[in-house]
């Protein structure tokens, strides 16, 4: 296994890169958590960072390339100020920032390219810029001390912009719920009572015809029809 620490001048910069590891070992806080000030964790395939709770000095936090989800807790870490999350799998924007903004009050740098929760066209060619737009307003909303969003940094205007709107930029998702089984077979029974057929039900199937041949009671001439009316002898 390999593992390092580079000294940069007052800070120590811990990697721990491509270590195919679900969750920080906890040996790496107790050896370098006291003195750690940035720490790379990319490329692995992290799904907790509870591992993160000896490093209570990170200033920064790279995660890229990992399978952190919604679900993901940070401790309480005061001083961080940069975290990069890129290419992992966060899709609810509202409650991951939920989670940032309690655990990483002072946060100044934030990445969060390739999640679903990120909408521009590295997580979907569907996106487009007014959809990343409305997303930047609401996490500058939602995180008022970001100073760089993902790949650009944050304007005044686009701060004063989103303490305006930025609370009604959130994504609402629609949920389907399951029915029983008993709801299903009576929403099925409606379904196909709406459907019209001039055959009957039991012989409604194909292959299954019958027909029926007989003599009718009624004869009709046409002699009262309104539409005649209209018919001129030169179009009979």
């Amino acid at each position: 296994m390999y593992y390092g620490t580079s000294i940069l001048r007052w800070q120590c910069k811990l990697s721990f890169v491509g270590q195919d590891v679900e969750c920080i070992p906890p040996w790496l806080s107790k050896k370098y958590g006291t003195n750690t000030k940035r720490i790379d964790l990319s490329y692995n395939r992290l799904r907790s960072v509870k591992g993160l709770v000896g490093f209570a000095e990170l200033l920064e936090l790279v995660l890229d390339n990992n399978q952190l989800s919604d679900d993901v807790e940070f401790p309480q870490v005061n001083t961080l100020e940069t975290l990069t999350i890129n290419k992992n799998n966060i899709k609810d924007l509202e409650t991951f920032l939920s989670k940032v903004k309690e655990k990483l009050p002072n946060l100044k740098y934030l990445s969060m390219l390739g999640n679903e929760a990120c909408p521009n066209q590295l997580s979907s060619y569907e996106n487009d810029e007014e959809d990343y737009q409305r997303y930047r307003y609401y996490t500058i909303y939602c995180l008022p001390k970001l100073k760089f969003l993902d790949s650009t940094p944050v304007t005044a205007d686009e701060r004063k912009e989103a303490q305006r709107v930025g609370a009604y930029m959130k994504v609402v998702t629609s949920e389907i719920t399951e029915s029983s089984p008993t709801e299903t077979n009576k929403s099925d029974k409606n379904a196909s009572n709406d459907l019209y057929s001039p055959l009957p039900s039991t012989d409604s199937r194909e292959g299954d015809h019958k027909s029926s041949f007989g003599k009718c009671r009624y004869v009709y001439y046409g002699k009262h029809s309104e539409g005649n009316r209209f018919i001129v002898n030169n179009d009979l």
